[in-house]
């Protein structure tokens, strides 16, 4: 199969990659890295989530930093809603997209949701009737959807289940989350062509993270299975909290590094979106997993008397 001409790159980070950081970043430090974030090119990014701040103290600051986006047209805002509450949070602020999720897994449901995967069904069917006749865009994300850290593999069986129920729901879009890392380039291929084989007019998109070393290996993959839609985290920012070794998310930097010597248009400015990462990485006070903003762009040359040279 030829591989798309252009890729949406989905930036997850200040969600994703924030949302377990023990130490709150200021409103307007994450308004500033979501505006360079804009700036870049970016134009679809999961901003926040509309949880309790009980549970996500982090993201608590939701409806605040929305306002504070310097919105440009074409940009989509999503936000992770867990449920009735959240979604109704949702509408009433700028988010052009609301996300609402489950788990593949009982045991990963329970612990990130705290209920049966048939209770986070029908909650989502009365989310769904709630947003019936908005104007907001609607996607549904299955986490552990290759694989659950308590259960091992995943049945596509299920994962046709629950995407099911988004189709018949009319939701825009279904994201496959690998949760943990377990996702390996045959699995993906499997999972890709099966769901596509049954749901070809449902948009997917895939989301990978780098536990084992194989999450830009996957996006290859997926690409090859005609998949034109990633997640990725700004700097590799991020991990499940609810997953035992989780690491972070694919890095958007990296990714969008590979898209383009691929030949694959993604629409950003690798240059600032590096910059973007260098900022993230001193709002963190720590080195993040990206790579491509420590070496540079392949063609980003050095001073040749500047180098060290062979003594003797």
């Amino acid at each position: 199969m030829s591989l798309p001409s252009r890729v949406q790159v989905v930036e997850v980070g200040l969600r994703d990659g924030l949302q377990s950081e023990p130490e709150f970043v200021p409103t307007e430090t994450k308004a500033a890295l979501l505006n360079q974030l804009i700036a870049a090119g970016v134009r679809h990014i999961e901003a926040t989530s509309f949880v309790s701040p009980r549970a996500v103290p982090q993201l608590s600051d939701a409806v605040a930093l929305l306002e504070q986006v310097d919105k440009r047209p074409g940009v989509v805002l999503s936000a992770l809603a867990p449920n009735r509450k959240g979604v109704e949070r949702a509408l009433a602020s700028r988010a052009d997209e609301v996300v609402v999720f489950l788990s593949a897994s009982e045991s990963h449901n329970r612990k990130n949701l705290n209920r049966p995967v048939e209770q986070s069904l029908r909650d989502i069917e009365e989310v769904a009737a709630l947003l019936q006749g908005q104007s907001i865009r609607r996607k549904g994300a299955i986490a552990v959807a290759f694989g659950c850290p308590f259960e091992g593999d995943v049945d596509i069986a299920t994962l046709k289940t629950i995407v099911a129920e988004f189709a018949r729901l009319e939701f825009d879009a279904v994201t496959l989350g690998d949760t943990t890392g377990m996702a390996t380039p045959r699995l993906v291929r499997k999972t890709v062509e099966a769901l596509r084989a049954d749901f070809p007019a449902m948009d997917l998109s895939l989301h990978f993270h780098n536990t084992r070393g194989l999450g830009l290996v996957n996006v290859v993959e997926g690409l090859h299975a005609g998949i034109t839609s990633f997640e990725s985290s700004l700097g590799g920012l991020g991990g499940c909290p609810f997953a035992p070794g989780a690491t972070g998310n694919i890095c958007t930097e990296d990714l969008v590094n590979l898209l383009h010597e691929m030949g694959i248009e993604t629409g950003i400015d690798l240059g600032a979106l590096i910059e973007a990462s260098r900022h993230l990485e001193k709002v963190m006070k720590r080195r993040l997993p990206g790579q491509v903003m420590k070496a540079g762009p392949r063609l980003a040359l050095h001073d040749y008397d500047g180098a060290v040279a062979a003594v003797g």
